[in-house]
């Protein structure tokens, strides 16, 4: 299988990569819309001509959301549209709610929500914190709204796509099936979030396995490194220790802004280059390479894309979910 290269780069916005498409018609959902990357990546796709729904946990700041890109794209002025909906990925009953309102073809669904690092925390079911909001929550949404992206499928005559947000953490840890929600290990923040993203890259194969003959296509995405609110778990000093800021908080120059950890995603779940493809994990606007030790902060491993573990963890998924 052949490595998909691309023009562009790990400089490249989200709007760079749109200019010049006419995304007119196209319905799409992004998860976790609110703030970073995923306003960013709705605001590219809206000035591009979809009509985006984002998908957030509180009202005012989808609201607040909504009126900015609006302000800045002119929505409804030969643009696209948005819209906000109530979503929390650690409340079924909203994941449901979500899918049962949702009306006809949806063409794309962005899995960008997510949180870093957190404090061990468990759900009501006992389920760690990391694994049940970025894979699980995710995991049940897409499974609820599979008729839509089937029907979006049949309706543009070309796959739907579903962008599963992943990351170069996943490098931390394979999801660890003996122990998934450390009941006997010691809980570190890093290996569950390592884990998660790991389920994040393994989601889109299984969802490109069992979906693609109904026209529904994953492929799995790392932003790159980017200071958001993903990082309000982590104290000052370990983000001072890690050289991600320096003593007067300014981000490190290597960082991307949020109009470029934005471009890797709105192209995979956009660009025409990405048609026909699933099953794949990318970086820097392009197929990510394999790992190499010598690559420090890049590349996929083994273990994010093996259909067997892919496998395993969506049985897992199904049982602990439906």
């Amino acid at each position: 299988m052949t490595r998909l290269t691309t023009p562009f780069s790990a400089a490249t916005t989200a709007n760079e990569v749109v200019d010049g498409l006419d995304l007119t018609g196209r319905r799409i959902v992004v998860t976790g819309a609110a703030s970073g990357i995923g306003i960013e990546t709705a605001r590219s796709l809206v000035a591009a001509g979809a009509d985006v729904t984002l998908a957030v946990r509180r009202p005012e700041q989808g609201e607040q959301a909504v009126a900015d890109i609006r302000q800045s794209t002119g929505d409804g002025n030969g643009n696209g549209t948005v819209r906000a909906a109530i979503l929390d990925l650690e409340k079924r009953d909203t994941l449901q709610a979500f899918a049962d309102a949702w009306q006809g073809p949806l063409d794309v669904l962005i899995d960008n929500a997510g949180i870093m690092a957190t404090p061990e925390t468990r759900t009501p079911e006992g389920w760690e914190l990391q694994f049940s909001n970025n894979h699980l929550g995710h995991f049940a949404l897409a499974n609820a709204l599979r008729g839509a992206l089937v029907e979006g499928a049949q309706a543009s005559g070309t796959p739907s796509r579903l962008v599963s947000l992943s990351s170069t953490g996943h490098h931390f840890s394979p999801v660890v099936f003996d122990d998934v929600m450390f009941e006997r290990r010691p809980y570190d923040p890093w290996s569950a979030y390592g884990q998660s993203k790991t389920a994040n890259s393994l989601f889109a194969v299984g969802v490109t396995q069992r979906w693609a003959d109904d026209g529904v296509l994953a492929n799995a995405v790392h932003p790159g490194g980017i200071l958001t609110p993903l990082q309000r778990h982590l104290p000052k000093q370990e983000m001072l220790d890690r050289g991600w800021i320096d003593e007067d908080g300014t981000p490190n120059p290597a960082f991307k802004s949020t109009q470029q950890g934005a471009a890797t995603s709105v192209f995979v779940a956009v660009h025409p280059l990405v048609e026909g493809v699933g099953a794949r994990y990318f970086e820097d606007v392009a197929e990510a390479e394999p790992f190499r030790e010598d690559a420090r902060g890049r590349g996929v491993k083994d273990y994010a894309l093996d259909p067997e573990q892919s496998d395993r963890l969506w049985a897992l998924s199904e049982q602990l979910v439906g």
